[in-house]
């Protein structure tokens, strides 16, 4: 199934790239960076497809900031898998810290939970915003470099 997918997705190009990066922002598990890599060696574009990958990482991030902003753990829950302990954990973990922890939104599965918590914590979304973008940025670039 995933390999149907992903090949789907790179016949796509920049839309496929767009798709797949923004489900991988949110808790759907998909390797973005493979389709990323296999997109600039099949030839296209590097920048439009940075600009293509991070735009799409980020609002699946700020997807899960909003249903974390919504604040309604059953659809948390149900929705994107995860369990109010570790909302409350990771909230332990962040207080304090501010919505500037946004940037480790692109670690797998715990970049998710930050995006949530952040969300529900009802940190400020335009640091959210800014910091979540710069982390997916920087995390393309260098997957750019490696290519």
């Amino acid at each position: 199934m995933i390999e149907w997918l992903t090949s789907l997705l790179m016949e796509w190009g920049y839309v496929g790239l767009f798709i797949a990066t923004f489900l991988s922002g949110t808790a759907f598990p998909f390797s973005s960076e493979l389709i990323l890599f296999g997109l600039i060696k099949l030839g296209l574009d590097p920048i439009v497809c940075l600009v293509s990958a991070t735009t799409g990482n980020t609002l699946g991030g700020m997807t899960c900031y909003w249903l974390g902003h919504l604040g309604k753990m059953e659809w948390i829950e149900r929705y994107l898998k995860v369990k109010p302990e570790k909302i409350e954990k990771t909230q332990k973990f962040l207080q304090g810290k501010g919505a500037y922890m946004a940037f480790f939104a692109f670690l797998p599965i715990l970049g998710t939970l930050i995006a949530i918590t952040l969300g529900y914590m009802r940190s400020n979304r335009w640091i959210v915003l800014a910091a979540m973008t710069a982390g997916k940025l920087i995390r393309y670039i260098i997957i750019l470099l490696l290519c």
